[in-house]
């Protein structure tokens, strides 16, 4: 149900983009990107509800990342700004429905994820 595009290499200070497109999103889903580094737990990067465009970020990308969604569309976007080596990982779109707000940031509360797209920044 979801595929992540737009990863790549870039050097630091570069900009990224990337995109999930979504087979199917109810009115309740929360959408979510993750990252996972190797060796590393998937961590938390960004989350958007699709009911109220309310945006939660991980602290390590505030004021460098943007989450943005096209409900027409059925696309969730990843901005990423002034890329750090640090933001290397493999970056996971997710989706889950009835999310509370206290379980954003926990990747067991997604139930559906894409298969990822990876993301390299050399220094």
């Amino acid at each position: 149900q979801l595929q992540a595009s737009g990863g790549g290499l870039v050097q630091a200070g570069d900009s990224l983009r990337l995109s999930c497109a979504a087979s199917t999103l109810s009115f309740s889903t929360t959408t979510a990107w993750f990252r996972q580094a190797p060796g590393k737990e998937r961590d938390f990067v960004a989350a958007i509800s699709r009911r109220s465009g309310t945006t939660l970020y991980a602290d390590s990308v505030k004021g460098r990342f943007t989450i943005s969604r096209d409900n027409a569309k059925r696309t969730i976007a990843l901005q990423m700004n002034s890329l750090g080596p640090e933001d290397t990982a493999v970056y996971y779109c997710a989706a889950g429905d009835r999310i509370i707000s206290s379980r954003i940031g926990v990747a067991d509360a997604y139930d559906y994820w894409g298969p990822g797209t990876q993301v390299t920044v050399s220094s």
